[in-house]
């Protein structure tokens, strides 16, 4: 048994001060407030639950800042994908499991201690299965056993290039499987994490221009329990497309045939109808926001407001990780509607309410129900899943309760996550996760011969 004291924490109930937490078998077993701390204990100044990270591509990582120079024509979402497409080309095994192995060293550095990772990238370079359909999703199992994240693995079924079962081009071709090639995979993906205890696998339809009505219903029940993620209204086009194929947009066809519900998350959804908007908070949908990578792709802005305001459940992910912190993606989410609204503190929860706060744990309630885990509060029985922030930070000086969270998202020039622990067990102590040389060290062979071959 471990026990860490916080001179504050955020509890389930609300900001606490004095507060002790024993730990044991990866839980919290018990929480105290207004006490001191004991002889034994761990002490910190502010302590918070982790947050989970519901949408990650972690091979993106290797063309972070690679996609920023103009080309001769509008520069898109959709020339912004063939530079994707030519990383995803050049990769080997070794080069997937360099890459996400940083990827998640820095978010749990900025306070993530759970993903959920999109992934697409199962083939050989030529396009031909691996003897063991696994190899690829083994790799990322294999980079969050060293790093330490929690993982929910989110296997993605990808079979065509466009709406109503078009043929996927060459570039895709890593990506495509039919159904009975995907249950293998998942089968396989569930046998290799069992190597990193605790991992949940769910299942990732997409897009519904990458797959069919008919395999979409094939591939729902491969899920179990786990959850099902699906991008979806993205882009415009996209929209646009879906209409021309089905007489209905994205969301508005997945709620209406898929039956999409609480087990679902929606990434992206940032084109909606209002009604759309009202039906998919009804429907008990999170809404997965991934704000810096939307920001950085042009795609839009999410109606948050009108989705809050209608019960709805949202979570944040790091997506092509361009670009990987908990306070850029909310500060990211809550600027975007102060510019398209001008107005501020837009996503808070009313008059007197902190935008931090409101911000903060929506995203950690909602990404833990959109990852099929434990829901992230500091609470008896809930996973040991921690993170504490250094009042030493300037940006932190003199703030208590809601203000810690205000100045953290606001106004922070430089990280104050101090310390981040995993099911008790402590992967990042004065803002640097143990192995970051060595894994950054790997990374850059990797980036090195992947930038030789002309990414």
């Amino acid at each position: 048994m471990a026990s860490l004291y916080f001179e504050e924490a955020l509890l389930k109930s609300g900001w606490a001060t004095g507060v002790r937490i024993e730990i044991a078998g990866g839980l919290i077993t018990g929480v105290e407030t207004g006490t001191r701390a004991g002889a034994g204990d761990e002490r910190h100044a502010i302590g918070l639950p982790g947050m989970p990270n519901l949408h990650s591509h972690a091979f993106q990582r290797g063309m972070a800042g690679l996609a920023e120079i103009r080309g001769p024509d509008e520069d898109t979402f959709w020339t912004w994908r063939e530079m994707m497409y030519r990383l995803a080309l050049a990769m080997c095994p070794d080069d997937v499991e360099a890459v996400a192995a940083l990827a998640y060293v820095e978010m749990l550095e900025a306070g993530f201690t759970r993903v959920g990772e999109f992934h697409y990238l199962h083939h050989d370079r030529d396009g031909r299965p691996f003897r063991d359909p696994a190899e690829m999703a083994g790799r990322i199992i294999v980079a969050a056993g060293e790093t330490g994240i929690g993982l929910t693995l989110l296997p993605v079924f990808y079979a065509h290039g466009g709406f109503g079962g078009q043929s996927p081009a060459p570039n895709q071709r890593r990506f495509i499987c039919d159904p009975d090639a995907f249950g293998r995979l998942i089968e396989a993906s569930r046998r290799a994490a069992l190597a990193h205890p605790r991992s949940v696998i769910g299942v990732a339809p997409h897009s519904l221009r990458a797959v069919t009505p008919e395999e979409l219903a094939a591939i729902q029940p491969l899920a179990g329990d786990g959850p099902i993620h699906i991008h979806a209204a993205e882009q415009l086009r996209e929209v646009d497309d879906c209409l021309a194929w089905s007489g209905r947009r994205p969301v508005e066809w997945l709620l209406e045939e898929a039956a999409a519900d609480s087990r679902w998350c929606i990434v992206h959804a940032t084109h909606m109808t209002q009604e759309e908007t009202q039906r998919m908070a009804a429907a008990g949908v999170v809404a997965g926001l991934c704000p810096v990578t939307e920001a950085n792709l042009g795609d839009g802005i999410f109606n948050g407001p009108h989705f809050m305001s209608s019960g709805g459940r949202f979570g944040i992910g790091s997506d092509s990780n361009v670009l990987v912190g908990v306070a850029d993606e909310l500060r990211q989410l809550e600027y975007a509607q102060r510019l398209h609204g001008r107005q501020r503190n837009v996503m808070s929860r009313g008059e007197g309410a902190s935008t931090g706060r409101t911000l903060y744990e929506a995203a950690a309630q909602g990404g833990a129900a959109a990852l099929g885990a434990p829901a992230a509060v500091l609470a008896p029985g809930a996973p040991a899943d921690i993170l504490s922030l250094d009042a030493a930070n300037p940006a932190l000086l003199e703030r208590r309760g809601d203000r810690v969270l205000d100045a953290w998202i606001f106004a922070a020039r430089t990280s104050p996550v101090d310390c981040v622990w995993v099911r008790g067990r402590k992967w990042v102590e004065a803002g640097r996760h143990p192995a970051r040389e060595r894994i950054v060290a790997r990374y850059r062979r990797s980036i090195a011969r992947l930038v030789a071959a002309e990414l």
